[in-house]
Formats: C-alpha cells, structure tokens, sequence
C-alpha cells in the first residue's frame, strides 16, 4: 500500500473499535455473552415481563377468532383500524436492519459492523410482527392460503390488480430474503460458538447450525458470493417493500391518500422509525452487556445523522402535501382533509406526530447531543411514538371523513384493539431477550477483520502505511 493511500486512511475517522482489544478479547467478549454469563435477574424479570405480554396477545387474537373482529373499534366507514396503523409501523420498523446490513455492505462502510447483527435480527422481529396484523385482519385466518396462487378446486384465483395481494408476495419475499441473509452471516460465528462451546449438547446444535464450517479457504470464497449475492437481492427491498405498503393508500381514490409522494415519503419514514428502534434497542445493551468499546459513541452519531436526514425527507412530505392542498383550492377535497388534520376532532395526534417527529429531532443538528446515549435513547423514543401517531393519522383521518358527510364516522380503539399493540411489542422485545442470550448480538468475524484498521497509529501510517500493510 503507497504512502498516499496510507494517510487517506489516517484521516478517515474509522468508527470500528477503541484501542486496546486483539482477536482473541473480542471473540471471547462476545462469545462469552452466550456461553459463559450466567443469567442475571434483570434478564429473568425482563423474559417474565415480556412473556406476560406475549400471553395478553395470545389472549386477545384468541378472543377475535372466537368473537370476530367487531370486538376492535373498526366500523364504517372507518374499515382499517389499529391492525393497519400496527402493520405499516412493524414494516417500517424493519427496515433500517436490511438497508444497514445489505446497502452499507455493498458501499463498504466499515461502521456497520458493530451494529448490522443486532439491526438484521431486529427485523426479522418486527416483520414477524407485522405480519400478524393483517393475517388476523381479514377475520379469516384459516383461509389465507387463498391469497397464493395454488391450485384449488373451486378455480379461486387472488385479484393481482389489488395493492393488498402485493402486500402478500412483497412481505413475504421480504422476511424470506432477511432471514436467509441473517443466517448467512451467522454461519462463521456460529462455528465460533461451537469450538469454543464446553458442554457437549451445545456443541452440537451450534455445530448443526453452523453446516461444516472450518473457516477453509473455499468456505470463505463461498460464503462471500453467497454474502454478496444476497446484499444484492436485498437492496431493492429496502426500496420495493414500503413502497408496495404505500400502495395501499396512494392508489386508492381516498382524500389524503391518492399522491404521488407516498412512495419516496414511506421509505423515508420506514428508515427513520428503523433506525430509532435501533438505538433504542442498542443504547441499553451496550450498557447492560458493556459493550462500548465495540459499539462506541462514533456508531451512536451516524445512526443520529441517518435519523435527522431522514426526518427532514419526512418533514418535506408532510409540507408538499400542505402545499398540494393549498394548490387545489380552497373548495378541494383535498384542503378540507387538511384542515381536518389542523382542527378536527383529531388535531390532537397531528399535531403531537409534528412534535415528534420534526420539532424535537431537530436537536440532533447538535453533535454533542448525537453523542450523548441517555439524550439519544428519549429522542428514539419520541421518534418512535410520532411514527406510530403518523400512521394513526394517515390511515384513520383519512378514513373517518369520507366525500360525503353520510359515511363519516370516528373510530375509538377498544381494550381488545390495544392488546393487540401491546402483545406484539411483548413478543418482539421477548425475542430480543432471547437473541441476545442465544446467538452473538455482534459479527466476531467482521470485528475481527477490522481490527488492523482500528489500531494503525498516525505515525505509521505517516512513514509509507507499514502496519496496514501486514493486514493483507
């Protein structure tokens, strides 16, 4: 590597790991988390906790199919309620682990690689959880093999024309794509875990997941086509998956939701909820597990950065669509939608989702508040609860003012309708529970592979770039 080379890498800021770790600290830091730390009280009560909550929504879907779902809120004319609202926010939730994983690995940016493990599993979550929302929307859960193209005596074709049928094959490629991904980038920490793995059981599950793994030079030509490969598939479903979601409502005729901005506005909203709930989920680990020499305040500050970029997409789309209005007239349908939206009976939530989500992240603008976690932990949280309002709004106030003032109507969520809500975050932070004790939260290999970048010192990089020379 030539001189210039060496001192353009000295003065990239290379967020990887803090000084004083070599291969074997991080593999057995990380390893040790599932293998060797014994289960703490906080983790029990937190399993305990959460698996109340799991059981709330066993209760509640169990009661819907019994019943039906007139025991939600939903009415006429307002037909989409909470599953709705719930579903387009889990969808959004799980995007900020494909695009960190899959575009970041493609563009070759070396921060991802303390966080991308934790982001992939979290989507995974947050799709199973949206996918609940609309099998048990439909009422009829046990037909919905219907919506796929199989054969069938009675000749039942699904209407492809139909934007919620997309949903299905958009969904679904979407979660099969993320969990081959996942487990492609599991299979060298997993054979990690079973070499060093004491109790013999263990060993062997570990050895099962990973499928021969030796770490082999054809292993790893392989496991990098393969790792490449399937970046590549999931880029475009960072892109394709909400935009499909977004579908739903700008093809339709509704007042508020037949415009063009929806597709570019619900990817923007989808990556900037994602990557709220990462940090949420990021910030406590890394205290809990002490883990910030690897997940280091450089990490926190681009994740903030990707947060107030995207929030300012998301404050563009609110503002065309004031202006959208304002441009048809006065008389439009259009305008009273949005002047529904300013002193309706649901101003309230409008005006609370402009708070959170523009208003306060507008701090981020500050560096010292990117880097400060307690700051950026009530900031996600804030970001978080003004997507959700976001999705209340666009789906319900839409919905509860039709054309004609003869089919408006208000919707109320019932007791059932918030069981629901709460079960699914009971079973998605359930699941993080479990990850985290199960399988290493962050990429032992990619650290490891960055760990020469991390420790070159400005003095050699300065004197020809002999230390980054040794890593290849």
């Amino acid at each position: 590597m030539g001189t210039n080379q060496a001192i353009a890498l000295e003065d990239r800021e290379i967020p990887v790991l803090e000084p004083g770790h070599d291969m074997a600290s991080v593999t057995a830091k990380i390893s040790d988390i599932v293998l060797e730390r014994p289960l703490s009280i906080g983790w029990v009560a937190g399993v305990v906790f959460c698996s109340g909550l799991v059981l709330l929504l066993t209760t509640a879907v169990g009661y819907l199919f019994m019943k039906g779902t007139g025991i939600w809120g939903i009415n006429i004319p307002v037909g989409w309620g909470f599953a709705i609202v719930n579903f387009v926010w889990w969808i959004g939730i799980g995007h900020a682990g494909t695009l960190i994983s899959a575009i970041l690995h493609l563009l070759r940016q070396s921060w991802r690689n303390s966080i991308n493990r934790f982001a992939e599993a979290m989507t995974l979550f947050a799709v199973m959880c949206a996918g609940l929302f609309p099998l048990i929307h439909t009422g009829r859960p046990w037909l919905a093999y219907w919506m796929f193209p199989i054969p069938n005596t009675m000749s039942y074709w699904p209407q492809f024309r139909s934007p919620l049928l997309w949903d299905v094959f958009a969904v679904s490629t979407y979660g099969t794509i993320s969990l081959v991904f996942w487990y492609t980038g599991l299979i060298p920490d997993l054979a990690t875990l079973r070499d060093r793995a004491s109790n013999k059981y263990i060993r062997l599950i570990y050895g099962a997941l990973a499928m021969g793994w030796r770490g082999e030079a054809r292993h790893w030509e392989r496991y990098e086509s393969a790792y490449l490969l399937l970046a590549g598939l999931s880029t475009p479903l960072v892109l394709s998956v909400h935009t499909v979601v977004s579908f739903d409502f700008a093809i339709s005729i509704m007042p508020g939701w037949h415009t063009t901005v929806f597709p570019p506005y619900f990817v923007a909203g989808a990556i900037y909820s994602g990557f709220a709930m990462v940090l949420i989920l990021v910030i406590p680990v890394r205290a809990v597990y002490n883990l910030r020499d690897m997940i280091t305040e450089k990490h926190l500050d681009i994740a903030a950065k990707v947060m107030l970029a995207t929030g300012l997409i998301v404050a563009y789309g609110y503002i065309l669509e004031i202006y959208m209005a304002w441009y048809a007239g006065p008389k439009s349908i259009d305008w009273f939608t949005v002047h529904n939206r300013f002193f309706g009976p649901y101003a309230g939530p409008y005006w609370m989702l402009w708070m959170c989500n523009i208003i306060v992240p507008q701090v981020l603008w500050i560096k010292s508040v990117r880097r400060s976690p307690v700051l950026l932990f009530l900031i996600s949280l804030v970001v978080l609860g003004g997507m959700w309002l976001e999705r209340f709004v666009i789906i319900i106030l839409s919905l509860h003012r039709d054309f004609v003032p003869s089919s408006w109507g208000m919707f109320y969520p019932t007791r059932w309708d918030w069981a629901t809500y709460v079960g699914t975050l009971g079973l998605f932070v359930t699941m993080i529970f479990l990850f985290v004790r199960v399988l290493p939260m962050i990429s032992i290999f990619e650290i490891r592979m960055l760990l020469p970048e991390s420790h070159v010192h400005p003095v050699d990089a300065k004197h020809g770039g002999v230390a980054l020379e040794g890593k290849h």
